[in-house]
């Protein structure tokens, strides 16, 4: 039983995707420009990434290694159509600030990476809680960082939403190249050394 629970709580410390897989940075520099945005990309990456893992692990033994990882993509893909077409039709605004990174989940490497070095082999309760884990901590990772740039960016929580807090007031200057592509950077090195002192 320790070792089911560990193949989920894995995702939230030891092997989150953007701070010690690094993996699925494009993504997070480029969707996390509020906290709202984080958490969509996160939440349209969980789907996949859980739903791709369970019939991948459900046919890893008809699916021939030869032609696995077109196979893969051709399952992958269909979960993120999915997630456009529900994206698109009922949160639109999302959908929009997203742009072209929901297709692009399909190729996005925890995906494949969760594919090839995981739900290939093991059962599909295993790969399940794997996706689920692992997509749990990239969203984490992802509102983490949408936050701190939406924070020192703009000064509020919540942009792009009804529920919009200013937390500074009129008198606050913000940052404003945090929510641009050099803030993105700037943020994620301070979090990934951050990551690196804490350690294990």
């Amino acid at each position: 039983m320790a070792s089911i629970a560990q193949e989920f709580t894995k995702g939230f410390w030891k092997e989150i995707p953007p701070f010690r897989l690094v993996l699925g940075i494009c993504a997070a520099l480029a969707v996390t420009k509020s906290l709202v945005d984080g958490f969509g990309m996160g939440i349209a990456l969980i789907f996949v990434l859980v739903c791709s893992n369970i019939i991948i692990s459900m046919l890893r033994k008809v699916i021939p290694k030869k032609v696995r990882l077109a196979c893969y993509i051709v399952i992958i893909a269909t979960f993120v159509v999915i997630v456009e077409l529900i994206t698109q039709a009922y949160v639109y605004s999302l959908y929009e600030a997203l742009g072209i990174f929901i297709p692009l989940i399909v190729v996005n490497c925890i995906i494949l990476g969760r594919a090839e070095a995981f739900a290939s082999k093991k059962s599909v309760l295993r790969s399940a809680l794997d996706g689920l884990g692992i997509g749990a901590g990239y969203t984490l990772a992802l509102v983490f960082l949408g936050a701190l740039r939406e924070i020192l960016g703009r000064g509020t929580l919540f942009a792009g939403s009804q529920y919009v807090i200013n937390l500074f007031g009129p008198s606050f200057k913000p940052y404003a190249f945090m929510v641009e592509a050099p803030g993105a950077f700037v943020c994620l090195g301070l979090l990934l050394g951050i990551m690196n002192v804490l350690g294990d």
